[in-house]
């Protein structure tokens, strides 16, 4: 969806073709996200199909100029002023392999912690070089260092975390915390937990 509504406020500037707007994509987000043309064509068609850009005058060169329409602009303006929710459901593979390694007998959670810990901290470091070794005087150069700032964060967060994994585990021995295979069987269909959360509207915690 920030592919698409990005090259819609793009668009808002002023008429581009597709190799244009990739470059003026790539300027603004230091490159950190290279889109492939197929990529920008794709998302123009769709754009097109609802009504948010029209196909434009064709240069001399034989390249087509995309247009916003009224109610891409009106489409920008509502990206813009609005705040981004990320979605719950979203998986977060490395919070599923602790937590399942955290309830494996026999499994050493930590160790998975501290591997994790030295990647995420070689990430961390490498980020923070990259972040020293560029300016900003410029507008592309400020545009990279506002995303490399956010993976820095990010990075830096996932390394706390990891600390609040490990601390939360050391206070359990590890057979509290290990799981058996159930005899249970299981029921087909949505759990009833979720099935009543569900029913109920009430979201999960």
């Amino acid at each position: 969806m920030s592919v698409r509504q990005s090259l819609l406020a793009i668009l808002a500037q002023g008429p581009c073709y597709g190799y244009q707007l990739r470059h003026e994509f790539d300027r603004r987000t230091g490159s950190v996200w290279p889109l492939n043309v197929g990529q920008i064509y794709n998302t123009l068609e769709r754009l097109e199909r609802d009504g948010l850009v029209r196909r434009g005058a064709t240069d001399d060169h034989g390249h087509v100029y995309w247009e916003i329409t009224p109610a891409g602009a009106d489409e920008v303006d509502r990206w813009l002023s609005s705040p981004v929710v990320r979605g719950q459901g979203t998986r977060d593979e490395l919070a599923i392999k602790l937590a399942v390694a955290a309830t494996l007998p026999g499994v050493d959670a930590s160790a998975a912690i501290r591997a994790q810990r030295a990647a995420s901290m070689f990430q961390l470091e490498q980020l923070r070089l990259r972040r020293t070794e560029r300016d900003e005087e410029t507008p592309e150069e400020l545009a990279w260092s506002l995303v490399v700032d956010s993976q820095i964060f990010a990075a830096e967060a996932e390394v706390r975390w990891l600390d609040h994994v490990e601390r939360r585990l050391a206070a359990h021995p590890r057979h509290a915390v290990a799981l058996e295979l159930t005899a249970e069987r299981p029921k087909r269909g949505r759990p009833a937990k979720a099935a009543a959360l569900v029913a109920n509207h009430v979201p999960a915690a």
